[in-house]
């Protein structure tokens, strides 16, 4: 296992989203597929997230929560996310704001989980 990633304040990356007009969430999306593919050395990176992203979004809400599901797996923990949780993304705006929020607060659990100070 690599090192973990960092702790993030969900309402922080909020905040980024809305003022940056969803700039910051192409940032999040590289850097989240990043640190989870330097950590478990599996996934599919940020480059290639931020492609996905880019060209079919929605994608991207499975994607995050099952590569976090997997490598959580690996490390013999339970994620309370799922792949499942992608579906969000039926609902609009709130639903980005549900998911998000989820998933981001079980980033960082796990991060605490494996070392990571925050």
């Amino acid at each position: 296992m690599g090192p973990p990633g960092p702790i993030r304040s969900v309402g922080t990356c909020i905040l980024l989203a809305i003022v940056t007009l969803g700039i910051y969430t192409f940032v999040w999306v590289w850097k989240t597929h990043d640190e989870i593919k330097n950590h478990s050395g599996n996934g599919i990176g940020g480059p290639i997230g931020f492609v996905i992203y880019l060209l079919v979004s929605p994608v991207t809400w499975f994607i995050v929560p099952m590569e976090i599901r997997d490598m959580m797996a690996r490390n013999g923990q339970t994620s309370r996310v799922t792949p499942i949780w992608g579906l969000w993304f039926l609902l609009p705006i709130i639903g980005a704001f549900v998911w998000f929020i989820r998933v981001q607060e079980q980033l960082n659990d796990y991060w605490r989980s494996v070392g990571a100070l925050g």
